[in-house]
């Protein structure tokens, strides 16, 4: 468990300080593009499924990891254990960016440009989406898990392209709780937490009729 421990802060950590990180220097420098923020998100989400896939799944998100809890592919303990270590890692990271690079862009938290309703429905598909797909490519025993990293993480940067500007495209608590706590905007933290969390169960309910039934 240490071990799966340790990978999780690293891979979210990593998650965290890219991601956001990419958010902040654009706001510095407007050299990075909404695009370009996008794909930094989607290939780290890669990178850290083949680095960590095989150690502790690579969740590295609090929703994921409540969506196997939901399923019942991870223990209540151990989810928990990951939840927190993820949260940690989160608040890790953007306590380095601020260190860095001062609270430049509210250290890339997740704000939404529309109200907070269509925000929440936003997040909710998002990580429903999200979920199904980590369900379908790296956890179906039919599924082809070679290509897992690139499927999971082609989602996250898809889906940040075109519904980053209406959310930010968090799909993921402690990527939205990390830059909040610390920049001090948390205004708008509650929808981040509860659609994910929420998304995530509901494609694991999902998940079960539409494959497990079905075998």
């Amino acid at each position: 468990m240490r071990r799966k421990l340790l990978a999780e802060f690293i891979g979210t950590y990593f998650l965290v300080f890219a991601g956001t990180g990419a958010v902040m220097i654009d706001s510095l420098t407007q050299s990075i593009t909404h695009v370009g923020v996008a794909l930094t998100f989607g290939l780290t989400v890669t990178v850290l499924v083949y680095t960590f896939g095989h150690i502790s799944g690579a969740h590295c998100n609090p929703a994921v990891t409540f969506g196997f809890w939901v399923r019942g592919d991870i223990a209540v303990k151990d989810g928990l254990l990951y939840i927190v270590i993820q949260f940690l890692a989160a608040l890790g990271a953007s306590g380095t960016l601020r260190l860095l690079f001062g609270n430049v862009a509210d250290l890339g938290a997740t704000i939404p440009a529309a109200t907070e309703l269509q925000a929440f429905i936003v997040e909710f598909i998002l990580t429903f989406v999200l979920m199904l797909v980590i369900f379908g490519c790296a956890v179906h025993g039919k599924a082809n898990k070679r290509f897992a990293g690139i499927a999971i993480g082609g989602a996250v940067g898809l889906m940040a392209m075109f519904a980053g500007p209406v959310s930010g495209a968090s799909m993921n608590p402690a990527r939205s709780a990390g830059p909040a706590l610390v920049s001090g905007a948390t205004e708008h933290l509650w929808l981040y937490l509860a659609a994910t969390f929420l998304g995530a169960a509901a494609a694991a309910l999902v998940y079960s009729i539409l494959h497990e039934q079905g075998d």
